[in-house]
């Protein structure tokens, strides 16, 4: 194993002699260290000991196939480049390959100056989205990335925890929170946040588009915008009574009516009496909208409107 760390190593999984020994050549004319697997299954032993810079991957493979390898190597590697390299030509299996988890597709017969060019470019990209993430982990930001479908690449421990949070808080399942992150996603690009009504130190939460750093990834940054205000801003840009507002303003912390009653100094029950007077007033049914209502108020009307 000691050859592999100071060169670019790629895992090739091919069942065809023929292909293996051109490309193992190639590869090695190009100073790359090759590891050889004939099937996926092949593949997810090797990745048990061995972590490549690329994959190279057929489609048509026995035991495992490259699509269902290239979805099991995306649970345990989500920034390895996979390039799909098969003699499959239809756009059925090129959009296949892509949503298994591909970041390229090749068609047989495949050309070695090409192949060299692509993966040099794949490799690049992912070293410079690796050393990011270490430079964003030990400086503890809250930064995540996504792809269109709003599926999380990759987050950093700090910003993890909070969307965790948020999923539990909400009981929403990672497909539903996937797609909520997808709808707002053009929003975002537009420079509007999206809410994350999670209680974190006393702030709101608030999802940040940061910028585009591949074709199909986009860098997010969890914020936590001060809200110490006073609830008289809530109460003269809603029209409501300022012990509405008080409530609001706690509900919009993530505060439950228990711990707004406390903090408030008044019954539960008289809590929900004063949320039940305020949603007409402010157009929502529930307390989600609610809060989302106030977040934009807080925020001087910077977000879009939460994805239905």
């Amino acid at each position: 194993m000691q050859k592999f760390r100071d060169k670019t190593t790629v895992l090739v999984v091919d069942d065809s002699p023929g292909s293996l020994g051109m490309i193992n050549m190639a590869l090695d004319e190009a100073g790359i260290a090759v590891l050889i697997a004939l099937n996926g299954q092949q593949a997810m032993n090797v990745l048990e000991q061995i972590t490549p810079d690329i994959i190279l991957l057929d489609a048509l493979m026995p035991v495992m196939d490259g699509f269902e390898c290239a979805r099991e190597i995306r649970k345990k590697l989500p920034l390895t480049p996979i390039i799909f390299m098969t003699g499959l030509s239809e756009v059925e299996h090129i959009v296949k390959a892509f949503d298994a988890g591909g970041n390229d597709y090749i068609i047989k017969p495949i050309r070695p100056e090409e192949l060299l060019v692509r993966i040099r470019q794949h490799t690049s990209s992912a070293r410079m989205l690796i050393e990011a993430q270490k430079a964003l982990d030990a400086m503890r930001q809250h930064v995540f990335c996504i792809d269109k479908n709003g599926r999380i690449l990759w987050a950093t421990p700090e910003a993890q925890t909070l969307l965790n949070q948020y999923q539990q808080q909400q009981g929403e399942e990672t497909s539903e929170f996937n797609l909520r992150l997808s709808r707002w996603l053009p929003n975002g690009q537009a420079g509007h946040d999206l809410a994350l009504p999670v209680q974190q130190q006393d702030l709101l939460l608030t999802v940040h588009y940061f910028k585009q750093t591949e074709e199909d990834e986009y860098l997010l940054k969890i914020q936590s915008p001060n809200v110490e205000i006073d609830p008289v801003i809530l109460e003269e840009s809603l029209a409501i009574t300022s012990r509405e507002a008080e409530v609001l303003l706690w509900l919009a912390h993530g505060k439950t009516n228990r711990e707004i009653a406390e903090i408030l100094e008044m019954s539960p029950r008289t809590v929900n009496k004063h949320l039940e007077q305020m949603y007409p007033k402010i157009g929502a049914d529930n307390r989600t909208v609610a809060a989302s209502v106030a977040i934009q108020i807080i925020l001087g009307g910077r977000m879009g409107c939460p994805p239905a």
